[in-house]
């Protein structure tokens, strides 16, 4: 990682975590009433090279399952809660701290699930050879209403072209896009629909 970029993350980050320190402890507040615990939600995502690292969001779901023991389906278990934070990306606050700890940056490829490692083309894969970020140039142009296909081309793109300037530039689009609560999720879904591989042409 560049260390002007390094460099950039925590002059950007430790100012917003301090002016944002009261937010999220009102969201702290109201997610341990109204969902219980756990508040954070932490799970293993792939970092820099494929490097594991583990993730921090505000919960947003609860932990509902049917008469098996199987969680029900993501949409039946988003909480209007959890719609309202997704829907403004206060969910993705305490990933400042991912920042902080230096296991992503603020801008870069969107770390997705561990048992898509094995799905990636070579070319796909190239999206790991930057460390993930809360926004990237992916989500300023479509977000999770695009497919996956293209989403990966844009996340390539944006590690053949990364700079300062994009990384900013990028920054004030996402801050636009929030505002706008555009691209949240694909049409008729609660969440982006799984990853199962690119496919192959006979």
């Amino acid at each position: 990682m560049p260390p002007i970029k390094r460099a950039f993350d925590l002059i950007v980050v430790v100012p917003t975590l301090i002016v944002l320190a009261p937010l999220m402890i009102v969201l702290f507040a109201l997610i341990a009433i109204l969902l219980g615990s756990p508040v954070f939600f932490l799970q293993e995502r792939p970092g820099w090279h494929g490097t594991p690292f583990h993730i921090l969001k505000f919960r947003t779901m609860t932990d509902t399952r049917n008469a098996d023991g199987i969680l029900l389906p993501d949409a039946a278990r988003l909480t209007s809660l959890g719609r309202f934070l997704r829907s403004t990306s206060l969910d993705e606050l305490p990933e400042l701290f991912n920042i902080l700890k230096g296991d992503m940056s603020i801008v870069g490829p969107r770390p997705l699930l561990m048992q898509y490692l094995t799905r990636y083309t070579r070319e796909q894969a190239r999206r790991h050879e930057v460390k993930p970020g809360i926004t990237g140039w992916a989500q300023v142009n479509g977000r999770n209403t695009i497919g996956w296909e293209k989403k990966f081309q844009l996340d390539v793109w944006y590690v053949d072209n990364q700079s300062l300037w994009l990384d900013i530039k990028i920054i004030f689009m996402t801050l636009l896009q929030v505002i706008k609560r555009e691209g949240i999720n694909q049409p008729c879904q609660a969440t982006m629909e799984e990853f199962k591989g690119m496919m192959r042409k006979p």
